[in-house]
């Protein structure tokens, strides 16, 4: 299927909400795995532990370990006491702590509009004015509810506010959720905050299945990709190849660039951890224009569909997507040139008959 024949609807699939995983499984590496073996077009049912069966001695493990802001603020208009939710996606400048957000009701805020936020969804009305940890101002204007804002802490400490404040953005379609948080970061994410959603296939990981990984020879590398908008934003153009894909920002070390190069050069396979994992090797292929990588920071728009060469990734872990997603898209051009949105979708079938958990704090699904 060429790039110009795709339509967004050929990425659908039957989806029960029944399905769609609302808490965390645990132990976090007890959940299922359904394995594809992309050159035969076979499939395994297994658990997600059992991935150390499918590593050789020689493969690169490589993660994204950014960490997840508690970027969720709940607050109300200085003017009218309106509700009123932002979550921070991409800070625009740290000297005035101006971020990109996403904003609800974000029709009514425009540019001067004052805020305040308290952190809670309590309504608003019960805090006395003066009593906001953050006061912020709307600075500029965007489309689909995104607005830039500049915030002051009341106590000029702007990061302790928001962890006093703030809360984790977990997806739209997971409800209610009242459990740990810290199931929803991984356990080797790094002490930077930047992401505005997990990079959810590396939470089945545990430090015991890591360690046994790397006991059977296999290497792991750290890069990180900050999870911005595009994770909340469906395809809702009839061509995807219309889609604007937003700007993400990817670091890839020297360390991990040497890894992934040397790995590359011993014939061994490069498994990339997530989508995201993707996103940030791919692109540091394309900026050095070819499968050799080497230390990069920068944005990336990548926006990888059915047709795509891909240069480093062998093999990919990754979690069940949201219908006619731009993930769903990516998975289908990594299972194969020809046939792979097919492959796909029957996979996704057979997962929803055998009742597979889908989403964020779902199964996962290894491509091999």
């Amino acid at each position: 299927m060429s790039k110009q024949t795709l339509r967004t609807e050929d990425f659908d699939y039957y989806l029960p909400e029944s399905q769609i995983a609302q808490t965390p499984f645990e132990p976090r590496d007890a959940c299922r795995m359904l394995v594809m073996h992309r050159g035969e077009n076979r499939l395994e049912h297994r658990h997600f532990y059992d991935v150390v069966d499918y590593l050789r001695p020689g493969d690169l493990l490589v993660v994204n370990d950014t960490r997840v802001l508690p970027a969720r603020l709940f607050g109300r208009r200085a003017d009218t006491g309106g509700a009123v939710e932002a979550l921070l996606l991409k800070e625009l400048d740290k000297a005035s702590h101006t971020w990109e957000c996403l904003a609800k009701p974000g029709k009514r805020l425009r540019v001067g509009t004052e805020l305040e936020f308290f952190g809670t969804e309590a309504l608003q009305s019960d805090f006395p004015a003066g009593s906001a940890l953050l006061n912020a101002r709307v600075t500029a204007v965007g489309d689909e509810g995104i607005r830039h804002i500049r915030f002051t802490a009341t106590d000029g400490d702007f990061q302790a506010a928001i962890h006093a404040i703030g809360s984790l953005p977990l997806p739209p379609y997971i409800k209610d959720y009242a459990g740990d948080q810290g199931l929803y970061q991984t356990v080797y994410a790094g002490d930077d905050e930047h992401s505005a959603a997990a990079p959810t296939a590396g939470l089945h990981f545990t430090p015991e299945l890591l360690e046994r990984i790397q006991k059977k020879g296999v290497t792991i590398a750290r890069v990180r990709l900050d999870v911005g908008l595009d994770t909340f934003r469906p395809v809702s153009e009839d061509d995807p190849a219309q889609h604007h894909i937003h700007t993400e920002y990817f670091y890839v070390s020297q360390d991990a660039a040497d890894a992934v190069n040397a790995t590359r050069a011993a014939g061994r396979r490069v498994i990339a951890v997530g989508t995201t994992v993707v996103r940030a090797l791919e692109s540091a292929a394309a900026l050095t224009g070819g499968s050799l990588i080497a230390e990069q920071g920068a944005p990336t728009s990548l926006y990888i569909l059915p047709g795509f060469e891909f240069q480093v990734v062998d093999a990919l872990v990754t979690n069940f997507h949201v219908p006619k997603s731009t993930l769903v898209m990516m998975i289908s051009a990594f299972a194969g040139k020809e046939g792979g949105r097919e492959k796909i979708l029957a996979a996704y079938e057979q997962a929803v008959q055998q009742d597979y958990r889908f989403l964020s704090f779902g199964d996962a699904m290894l491509l091999l």
